[in-house]
């Protein structure tokens, strides 16, 4: 796969250090950015589609955004806590697009950049670990407009650390799907530049130079999911983005999706979700979707 580091782009939403004593414990949470933990004393676990994962200090541990998971804790356990977004800049999501190990080893030198980064991002702590203590959608958008308001020089340095951070697990990374057809490989391109727009399947065919059956039959090859089913769950995501780091109403967020019927997209959503857009705004992102 042809990427590039210019086509990488992270910001730190939250970073801090945290302790528990036994009170890291939050289930089915899901959302719509990347976790990073630097582990420092104690133990906990994180159960994830992959299996169960205990933390333990001296390594970093990743949980990719938009997967459901669970943490467990029945003793202190302390940890640097990064929460990553990658801004939408280009036609491919890197972070979305790869599978990282869960764990890889750490020294001394990514403990120093985790104090560092939050040295230099005081206000992107988190002020409370209960999850049902702040609004967090709210913290978002703060976090975000805070992003866009910092000197220069710590936009710099910031973006540095994580891209350093992330470089350990990237060493291990393999894209999640090897796209082998050029034609198909154009289109998924397609789909990321145009996620904002409404994605005919006669239209997608017609650019790959196929005929629509063929089309389906051989992007499902290619990528597991028929073109339909891979569209949605791209503009689910978007709508989980959108409903958490803007203030856009639900009506708004179908229209810029692309959806020319408001009731369709809530219907998509909860199918998908299992809860509506107002839900998932409302309640997903107080209760358990950000804490440290």
């Amino acid at each position: 796969m042809n990427i590039t580091v210019d086509k990488l782009h992270l910001l730190t939403l939250n970073v801090g250090h945290a302790r528990h004593n036994g009170d890291w414990n939050w289930k089915n949470v899901r959302s719509p950015f990347a976790r990073l933990y630097y582990v420092t004393e104690g133990a906990a676990q994180i159960e994830l589609p992959s299996g169960v994962h205990t933390l333990t200090p001296g390594h970093l541990y990743l949980v990719p955004a938009f997967t459901t998971h669970s943490y467990r804790c029945n003793q202190v356990f302390s940890h640097y806590y990064i929460h990553i977004y990658e801004d939408q800049l280009s036609e491919y999501s890197i972070l979305d697009g790869w599978d990282f190990p869960v764990e890889v080893g750490a020294d001394d030198i990514d403990l120093a950049l985790c104090e560092r980064l939050c040295q230099i991002n005081p206000f992107l702590r988190l002020p409370e670990s209960n999850p049902e203590s702040y609004d967090n959608h709210l913290t978002l958008i703060s976090n975000l407009q805070l992003n866009q308001q910092r000197p220069f020089c710590d936009k710099v340095e910031s973006r540095g650390i994580l891209y350093i951070l992330m470089s350990r697990f990237l060493k291990q990374a393999k894209p999640k799907t090897e796209v082998r057809d050029d034609r198909i490989h154009q289109t998924l391109t397609y789909i990321r530049r145009n996620i904002n727009s409404r994605l005919e399947i006669s239209v997608l065919a017609d650019k790959a130079c196929m005929s629509k059956d063929h089309f389906i039959r051989v992007f499902k090859r290619e990528t597991g999911e028929t073109p339909n089913v891979y569209i949605a769950k791209r503009k689910q995501e978007k709508a989980e983005l959108l409903l958490v780091t803007t203030d856009l109403p639900i009506k708004n967020i179908a229209t810029a999706l692309g959806f020319d019927d408001h009731s369709y997209f809530n219907k998509l959503f909860k199918k998908l979700s299992g809860i509506t857009p107002q839900q998932y705004r409302t309640q997903k992102y107080t209760k358990g979707a950000l804490f440290v």
